[in-house]
């Protein structure tokens, strides 16, 4: 399974790039906000980090886009060209979907993101979505089930041989990634906080305590 951060913070995904080994980089409009920057040159420092690599950085569309098509696919096409590693976020409505089609033929790589069935995900894989990305932590805390969601999309994507990698997002905590990467998914995306308390364990800690004390009374020599 891949981990991507899910950040528009360039000292965090510098940190998660020499420390986590990232396999790449999510952005949204809430992340873009909170680093402060405009929004093209932010994509472009994020961009710059993984340059010469085969990491991706998924850069969002205009969300106002939603029901034309032939916006999306402009802003798409000027996002693209501004880096090797880009992939750009469009929503898994039928516009989306109309662009991501068009986008395929263009060689310009589609995450189809808020996907919350598994038929707007079957679209997606249709229309020729590189990355599609449910999202599992939003529908957990507005009550809805999520048992099966996700082996669900990875059974149809398996069943029809779809070029699609499933991008598990909104995810909240370390029993989420398990889940996820239990299911057969292709990515994992989080933030930076939740990748710090899953990697971490307070019997890890515990641990250490305890041999660090029989460490120091150990002679060394």
């Amino acid at each position: 399974m891949k981990f991507f951060l899910d950040s528009a913070l360039v000292d965090e995904i510098r940190y998660a790039l020499e420390m986590w080994d990232i396999d790449g980089i999510t952005t949204n409009p809430r992340h873009v906000q909170v680093s402060g920057k405009p929004f093209l040159r932010v994509i472009q420092e994020i961009g710059a980090l993984v340059a010469g690599t085969n990491k991706t950085v998924s850069v969002q569309t205009n969300p106002a886009s939603y029901n034309d098509y032939q916006a999306i696919v402009t802003e798409a096409r000027k996002l693209a060209a501004l880096s090797p590693n880009f992939v750009v976020k469009m929503p898994s409505t039928e516009h989306g979907f109309k662009a991501c089609s068009i986008l395929k033929q263009d060689g310009i790589r589609a995450n189809l993101t808020l996907c919350f069935s598994a038929v707007q995900g079957l679209q997606a894989m249709r229309m020729g979505a590189f990355y599609l990305s449910p999202f599992i932590g939003w529908k957990e805390s507005n009550a809805e089930d999520t048992d099966g969601f996700i082996e669900d999309l990875i059974a149809i994507r398996d069943n029809y041989d779809f070029d699609t990698e499933v991008l598990v997002a909104a995810v909240r905590n370390g029993r989420q990634i398990t889940h996820a990467a239990a299911s057969g998914a292709d990515i994992v995306t989080a933030s930076f906080a939740v990748y710090q308390d899953a990697f971490a364990h307070p019997y890890t800690d515990m641990g250490l305590a305890k041999f660090q004390e029989f460490w120091d009374k150990t002679p060394y020599e």
